[in-house]
């Protein structure tokens, strides 16, 4: 081995034994800074070796690993992803959507100066012949950029796919680097409210059926809280940073965001406070809409009274709806992307918040009002159990300390379709205004992971339906015709490739891959045109012991077991 290789490991070795012991001071409450500092510092070396080796020419052991904020899906964790697809598909199928895709890459003009402070995160990718391009954010640009490219005027679509931010990594939370979106828009003009009420009804339906237990629909509108910015006295340039400030009320007090708005963004403090008397209000729809309704003051801003008019029409339509009491309306929450234009919501579980505090709003929403400004501090009970379950990444962050964030989001965005066709010189004869939602899957992935290890739940790897298994020497072409049998008539099936196995290595295959039912090829049975079928009830199930199976005719098999996987 070179020296250069050796130095390599020797330093891989380095951040591996600081990890772990970062991982022993924090979990034992002592202080880390040195141990954090030290691996960044190796870090860097390793950056700057790598760096050297690749000009020279030379090669090095590397070790085996995804980029940062990335992750290889194995096939348990595949299958459930395929789950929420398929959950969330019929879904916007059932409301009459259709699908398209588009590159997973856009031109960096198409994405810059659309996700305010946010677009730091966006990854450029380098020249490859003239184009400057960036790796998708979301799939709301380029569905904007979509339907502006091809004078669409009406459009209800989906899109399941990846996007790509260069966030802070925090895996086992479902923040990660590149991760899947699944989103519902709808394109066209409609008479207030009617198509914002029917995503918030898709939203509701989709995270009901995903199971993942109650959650919050945290909503706003975009025109109410600019109008309180107008009435509180906030410079016109100043509107979109101070929105994001008050973006961060679910996680930080209202001192903290109050002294972002003054010290950092250099906002008035009379101002911020003026603010701060109507951001901390939320609670049920009509009652935070008649705490608004009963203000003078922000009645008399037009666009504020505008908002507030949508908002009565939208729970009167939600309400229809059934969803009504799944809502939360919170005038703190801001969604810092610049596009929105219009109601804004974002979905919280549980989960969303650290563990050492409560969600805010409530999981399931409150049935009162409230006009407490912020987060809560952590309690010291929660902090010392989240301490005996730390989860230290390669930054040296716990992340047993850290709440899943929000599960869903979106809003309406009126003007980014014209933008396109103004920007490309392209004349629409009409505005086409949208609104619609994203579902972060990674994040429900991590719940439902989080309620799986709570119930020991076995997750499956395969959907495989039936194990074909020989006892007394049948022929391995025998298992195949059976197979072949099931196979042409779209039942999911397996036996073992070897020409004669033993019945305790087929039975294994069987149970290590949760195969719901085994088709049994004995010689005796087989030869009067019989088999056996036996449902796989598992070893501690009561009753397991003494199942036998059935005797299936050979002509009935197909019959017979589309019957019982509920597909007669």
């Amino acid at each position: 081995m070179s020296s250069s290789s050796a130095t390599v490991a020797s330093i891989n070795e380095e951040i591996l034994s600081l990890q772990n012991k970062i991982k022993e001071l924090k979990v034992s409450k002592q202080d880390a800074s040195a141990e954090v500092n030290s691996m960044k510092a190796l870090k860097e070396q390793l950056k700057s070796l790598t760096k050297d080796q690749a000009s020279t020419g030379t090669t090095s052991n590397f070790v085996l690993k995804t980029p940062k904020g990335t992750i290889d899906h194995k096939p348990e964790a595949a299958l459930l992803r395929k789950k929420i697809f398929s959950t969330l598909e019929g879904i916007f199928l059932k409301h009459d959507a259709s699908t398209i895709d588009t590159p997973v890459f856009e031109l960096k003009e198409i994405l810059a100066g659309k996700y305010g402070e946010d677009s730091k995160l966006i990854y450029d990718l380098s020249d490859q012949g003239g184009e400057l391009c960036s790796l998708r954010y979301d799939l709301t640009v380029p569905f904007a950029r979509y339907v502006a490219m091809n004078g669409i005027t009406s459009m209800k679509r989906y899109h399941i796919g990846k996007v790509y931010r260069r966030d802070q990594p925090v895996m086992t939370k479902g923040r990660m680097r590149e991760f899947y979106q699944c989103d519902i828009d709808i394109a066209g003009t409609c008479d207030p409210m009617v198509y914002d009420s029917e995503i918030l009804k898709i939203l509701c339906e989709a995270l009901t059926a995903l199971d993942i237990g109650q959650y919050t629909v945290k909503i706003n509108h975009r025109k109410i809280l600019d109008g309180i910015f107008q009435l509180a006295g906030v410079p016109a340039d100043k509107t979109r940073s101070i929105s994001s400030a008050v973006d961060k009320l679910d996680k930080l007090p209202w001192s903290d965001v109050k002294k972002e708005m003054t010290v950092e963004k250099g906002l008035d403090e009379k101002v911020a406070d003026k603010i701060g008397q109507y951001v901390g209000l939320k609670g049920p729809g009509y009652d935070v809409l008649e705490k608004l309704k009963s203000d003078s003051d922000l009645m008399g801003i037009p666009l504020a009274k505008q908002g507030i008019e949508d908002m009565e029409i939208l729970f009167r339509y939600l309400r229809v709806y059934k969803v009504l009491d799944k809502m939360s309306f919170d005038m703190s929450l801001a969604r810092g992307l610049d596009y929105y234009t219009g109601i804004i919501y974002e979905a919280i579980h549980e989960s969303s918040a650290p563990p050492s505090k409560s969600t805010n709003p409530s999981v399931p929403p409150s049935s009162e009002l409230s006009t407490k400004s912020g987060s809560s501090k952590p309690s010291k009970s929660s902090k010392s159990k989240s301490d005996a379950n730390a989860v230290i990444n390669e930054d040296g962050i716990d992340e047993s300390t850290i709440g899943v964030g929000s599960i869903a989001a979106g809003g309406r965005y009126d003007n980014l379709v014209g933008m396109f066709a103004e920007s490309a010189g392209k004349k629409m004869n009409e505005q086409v205004p949208c609104v619609g939602v994203s579902v972060g899957v990674e994040r429900v992935y991590s719940i439902m992971e989080m309620r799986r290890k709570q119930t020991q739940e076995k997750v499956r790897g395969k959907e495989t339906e039936v194990f074909v298994l020989g006892l007394g020497g049948i022929e391995l072409e025998k298992r195949m015709e059976i197979a072949t049998l099931l196979w042409d008539n779209g039942i999911k099936t397996s036996f073992s490739p070897k020409v004669n196995p033993k019945p305790p290595v087929q039975w294994k295959q069987a149970d290590d891959d949760s195969i719901p039912y085994v088709l049994i090829l004995a010689p005796k049975e087989f030869a009067e045109g019989k088999v056996r079928i036996k449902a796989q009830l598992g070893k501690d199930q009561a009753g397991a012991e003494d199942n036998k199976g059935e005797e299936v005719e050979l002509n009935d098999v197909v019959r017979y077991l589309k019957e019982k996987l509920g597909r007669s």
